[in-house]
This record gives structure tokens, C-alpha cells and sequence, in this order.
């Protein structure tokens, strides 16, 4: 099986995601031994930021990476645990809410689309909006 990074570039919808990892050095983070649980953005999600947002993030590191470690979780997170729970503490500090409640699950403002991509290191669940720490 792929680490989460491989999985996502094999999956083909998270270019975006993809680069920004890349471009904020977190590749060798997230091919580590883990786990983690990764709230991934597909390109279109991205694509739903304001004109400008990932050009300008690409240029400032430290804000890319803040926004970027918001999506990780420590440890492997399942669908079947993420619906016992109310909020979950990121990498970059600050928790995430988690609303399961009406049958989907929300992760702040972003439903998740695709439970439980399994990696070798982890799991992703893919979200249809970037999430942004306040």
C-alpha cells in the first residue's frame, strides 16, 4: 500500500494539495511512519478559494504550512471513530469541528466526500472545501 503522499498523487484530484505539500517541505512528514489522518482538499476545492489565494499562499511558507498541518490529524482517524466525535486537535494546534449529525460529516464548513482512502501510514478522508484555522 502508498503513504499518504503517493496515495494522493495516484488519485489524480489532489494536484493542488499535492504542490502545496511539496512546496511547504512536508513530503518527508507525511511519508513518515505516522499515522495520520488527512482532511485532503481535492483541486476543486481549491479551486473554490478566491482568485489569488493558492499563488499567494505558495509564496508564504509558514502560512501554507499552518493551513496545510490545520488538515492533519494525529493518529488514524476511521469514519467509524470521526462519527464519536465532536472536535479533533490538528498538527497545527488549534481543533477542527466535527458535525455528524445530519447522516454526512462535516469537518468545519467542508463535508467529507470520500471516507476512509486508506495509506500505509494513515487514512485520508477527502473534504470539498480548504479548511482555514482561525
Amino acid at each position: 500500500m502508498a503513504d499518504i503522499v503517493d496515495t494522493a498523487v495516484n488519485a489524480g484530484s489532489f494536484n493542488t494539495l499535492v504542490a502545496a505539500v511539496k512546496a511547504a517541505g512536508l513530503v518527508d512528514t507525511l511519508k513518515g511512519e505516522g499515522p495520520f489522518t488527512v482532511f485532503a482538499p481535492t483541486d476543486e476545492a481549491f479551486s473554490k478559494l478566491p482568485e489569488g489565494t493558492v499563488d499567494s499562499l505558495l509564496a508564504d511558507i509558514p502560512q501554507l504550512t499552518k493551513i496545510l498541518t490545520y488538515h492533519v490529524v494525529s493518529g488514524k482517524v476511521l469514519a467509524s471513530d470521526v462519527v464519536n466525535l465532536d472536535s479533533a486537535a490538528t498538527v497545527e494546534g488549534s481543533s477542527i469541528k466535527i458535525d455528524a449529525s445530519n447522516g454526512g460529516v462535516k469537518i468545519n464548513d467542508a463535508t467529507v466526500v470520500t471516507p476512509d482512502v486508506e495509506a500505509d501510514n494513515g487514512v485520508i478522508h477527502v473534504i470539498d472545501t480548504v479548511l482555514i484555522p482561525a
